[in-house]
């Protein structure tokens, strides 16, 4: 492990230097590692461990999904099968189905689940809320985690890239003595740049915290009230959409992203800078009160229990959809989609 100084807290971390490609290999020369389910996850993180030498196998139900593993390289019968083949084959399980996906198939893939295997998850949401889930491992198998901190596409695209996708991890039960080993070398496998260790509960709260305040939630809250405020105040589509979303992407993000904020504000002008400045903190006092109030609802379960009573619903791919097509036909981002048109590298 190395020793890494995060904003004055010292903070243990595994990087490829410290647990090379070759010795994950050699961990798991002798595993079956089962991919389960090929949706937002499984492709990432499936694709990455075969294109890393691992002995890799996929289990999804007939359908499109199914299609799209066939698309990937995925043989029927040879690296493809049905979610209860490729489970009984494998003795490392990767369960990368939703998490709604995880409560239905529970009583049916629990029997393949047999002592000595390990059941991976990249999410903590079942094991945490497993009163709710249903989803209770028996104590003979090892339970561990790989949580990539993006979306399954991003971990593909930057494994192409040469890159890393940051990554934290934990074991909630260690039955054979191997379950850390079997962890960090599935995580190097899928591609992380480093991991940083944490437990299932920690990550069920910072993900659902995370995915509905700055990573997805707050950020579209925010920006929509920024467009309004310049649309009702005569300012044109384009205008708006450039000076609340195109310049943050396009321009801004890219630079704090590479060096941090201060030097973000540093390459701004100097109206941009006491602006921000004195502004961040009205802000950020006008959030945080809302961030404390998500994290006590993610904290107690209340968000699971959401989500667990949406996704349960017959209907909620319509309902999804409905919402989705709210948000695609909105102006701002019917108007994202001409900006797009006109950026230089489509023309």
């Amino acid at each position: 492990m190395a020793k890494m100084n995060f904003g004055g807290v010292i903070e243990e971390v595994m990087t490829r230097e410290e647990f090379p490609l070759e010795k994950a290999r050699e961990i798991l020369k002798d595993e079956t590692i089962a991919v389960i389910g090929y949706g937002v996850q499984g492709p990432g993180q499936a694709c990455n461990l075969r294109d890393n030498g691992f002995n890799v196998i996929v289990g999804q139900r007939q359908g499109k999904t199914f299609e799209k593993a066939i698309n990937d390289g995925w043989v029927p019968g040879e690296t493809l099968f049905s979610i209860e083949e490729a489970a009984d084959k494998a003795s490392i399980v990767m369960w990368l189905l939703s998490d709604a996906a995880v409560m239905s198939v529970w009583p049916t893939l629990q029997k393949y689940l047999t002592p000595g295997k390990a059941l991976y998850f990249s999410h903590g949401f079942a094991i945490t809320w497993s009163d709710r889930t249903g989803c209770v491992p028996s104590k003979d198998i090892d339970v561990i985690m790989v949580a990539p901190k993006g979306s399954g596409t991003s971990l593909r695209t930057m494994f192409l890239e040469g890159r890393g996708l940051n990554s934290s991890y934990a074991v909630y039960n260690d039955a054979t003595g191997k379950a850390l080993d079997r962890t960090l070398a599935l995580g190097i496998g899928i591609g992380s740049g480093y991991l940083f260790e944490t437990t299932f509960q920690r990550e069920a709260t910072s993900d659902l915290t995370g995915e509905r305040g700055s990573l997805m939630g707050a950020i579209q809250g925010l920006l929509l009230a920024q467009y309004e405020v310049l649309r009702e105040n005569g300012h044109t589509p384009s205008e708006a959409f450039n000076e609340t979303v195109e310049e943050l992407t396009q321009s801004l993000m890219p630079l704090f992203a590479q060096k941090g904020m201060d030097w973000m504000y540093a390459n701004c002008s100097t109206t941009a800078q006491r602006g921000a400045l004195d502004w961040m903190g009205p802000f950020h006092d006008a959030c945080k009160p809302v961030v404390e109030k998500l994290y006590a609802s993610v904290k107690c379960g209340n968000e699971a229990q959401i989500s667990i009573d949406a996704n349960s619903k017959p209907d909620y791919r319509v309902g999804l959809e409905k919402e989705l097509a709210a948000l695609r036909e909105s102006e701002m981002w019917r108007t994202a989609e001409t900006v797009r048109q006109l950026r230089p590298e489509n023309n």
